[in-house]
């Protein structure tokens, strides 16, 4: 707990804090602080009506469920197969290939950084159109 906590929620330490304020002061405190009060209930409400929501959108599934007489091992098991993962991805096929010094095949999508090889046979001139799988 904070000094200043503990300041505040003992009564004779909050007098003895208070001896050196003026009234002006410790009636804009508690001015303060009654904003400030009132804004956490106006906000514990909000949050006690959303919890109050959930709990009511709860048993109406849990009512619908019962009622449709599927087993609730079935839904989990359908929601996690369908996911919220989207597509998958598949792999791209490669649109070039090149044949190094080596005679080595190097293939590469287009996608993503030129490979090495790829750029040094750039840099010597080649095209990308050279490259292309046929």
């Amino acid at each position: 707990m904070s000094d200043v906590l503990n300041v505040l929620t003992r009564k004779t330490s909050l007098r003895k804090a208070c001896r050196d304020i003026s009234m002006a002061e410790m009636e804009k405190l508690a001015e303060n602080l009654s904003e400030i009060i009132e804004e956490r209930k106006v906000d514990e409400a909000a949050r006690l009506e959303e919890q109050k929501e959930k709990l009511a959108k709860l048993e109406t599934l849990k009512k619908e469920i019962l009622e449709s007489g599927l087993d609730l091992a079935e839904i989990v098991e359908s929601l996690e197969s369908t996911g919220s993962t989207g597509k998958k991805k598949g792999t791209v096929q490669p649109k070039y290939e090149i044949r190094d010094s080596d005679g080595e095949l190097h293939q590469w999508t287009g996608r993503g950084r030129t490979p090495k090889v790829f750029q040094q046979f750039f840099d010597q001139g080649g095209s990308k159109e050279e490259c292309l799988i046929k």
